[in-house]
């Protein structure tokens, strides 16, 4: 069974691997203190064109939005989020378990616009018997493979500084949104369009880790206490640090994405040559395509996915996703017997 189910099935890129090996008994100082953490840290400055930005490097998603969300949220706020939003959907409740409320907005294409802001803050403007919103999360790519324009970004961060609110942005696979086809953001436009975001390792080449980074370096004062007080502040912190030096010094981290985006690409390109249509329209490397019950049962046998929403008796919406060490044969395999179906 080849599993289309997410984009963390294997392990490390080989040149991470290869790094992490080159690098093994070369003494470097611990916590985050050590040379490629400085190097790596430089890079994805020069990235964002914002030398005063702050930067630190963790293990995981879920981690990275509860250490966030829940230091620059004092004990009344509260964070808007999509519905489909990932601190909403699939943290076990992390945040709320900080004492913070999620407040959810229901969206077709899992995007907040200024609208839903608005409409939000005046939902919760009875004080002090509300919860205050004071952050806006979203995703980039979106979790329905949706990805933010410019446009939208710039509009979202007015609106954020109209009412007092942060924006903070899930890059979980930001690599993926940033190289979709249709996408016109780059790094520098979300350092410029975002208070805090961060840039999603685990998904896209790393064996494991994030990147946060704070665009305003006032927002991230003490952040390093709650990552510690969080027990989330490794002693050997070169095994994050080395992969994103290694993933950023020549572009890998964009040329992986590329891979993955490409061959989800080419799979919607045949079930839409079927005549089959999509619960979203994604050109990142998570699809959704809406398929018969009989082709999935037919599918399943030979291929691991999510069936994502059931539309009727005989229709589901199933979630297929790429990744950088997807095998090109097995796409073209996949692909086959979509036409055959």
């Amino acid at each position: 069974m080849y599993n289309f189910k997410n984009d963390y099935s294997e392990g490390a890129h080989p040149r991470i691997l290869d790094k992490l090996i080159e690098t093994n008994l070369i003494q470097q100082a611990g916590y985050g203190e050590d040379e490629y953490a400085k190097a790596a840290k430089s890079i994805l400055k020069k990235k964002i064109a914002n030398e005063q930005a702050v930067v630190y490097f963790l293990s995981g998603g879920t981690q990275t939005n509860l250490l966030v969300l829940s230091f620059l949220l004092r004990i009344h706020e509260a964070v808007i989020s999509a519905k489909t939003g990932h601190i909403s959907a699939n943290e076990t409740g992390a945040i709320e378990a900080t004492g913070h409320k999620v407040i959810t907005v229901e969206t077709l294409d899992g995007k907040l616009t200024p609208k839903d802001i608005t409409k939000t803050l005046k939902e919760h403007a009875l004080a002090p018997h509300v919860v205050k919103p004071r952050i806006v999360y979203i995703s980039n790519s979106t979790e329905i493979g949706t990805i933010y324009t410019l446009t939208e970004l710039e509009a979202l961060y007015v609106c954020c500084r109209e009412h007092h609110l942060l924006l903070y942005l899930d890059g979980a696979r930001l690599g993926h949104a940033l190289m979709a086809e249709n996408n016109d953001l780059t790094l520098k436009d979300i350092g410029n369009y975002a208070d805090v975001f961060y840039i999603g390792g685990t998904k896209n080449g790393a064996l494991l880790g994030e990147a946060v980074v704070f665009n305003k370096p006032e927002l991230a004062l003490d952040f390093d206490y709650a990552i510690k007080q969080k027990g989330a502040l490794l002693a050997k912190g070169r095994v994050l640090s080395i992969q994103f030096l290694e993933l950023f010094k020549d572009d890998l981290y964009f040329e992986l994405a590329q891979k993955a985006n490409s061959y989800a690409m080419r799979i919607a390109q045949v079930i839409k040559e079927k005549g089959h249509s999509f619960l979203t329209d994604s050109t990142t490397n998570q699809i959704f395509p809406i398929l018969p019950k009989s082709v999935i049962e037919t599918l399943s046998q030979k291929y691991q996915f999510y069936i994502w929403k059931e539309i009727d008796n005989d229709y589901a919406a199933i979630r297929l996703i790429t990744s950088w060490a997807t095998d090109e044969e097995q796409v073209a395999s996949f692909m086959e017997a979509i036409l055959k179906s």
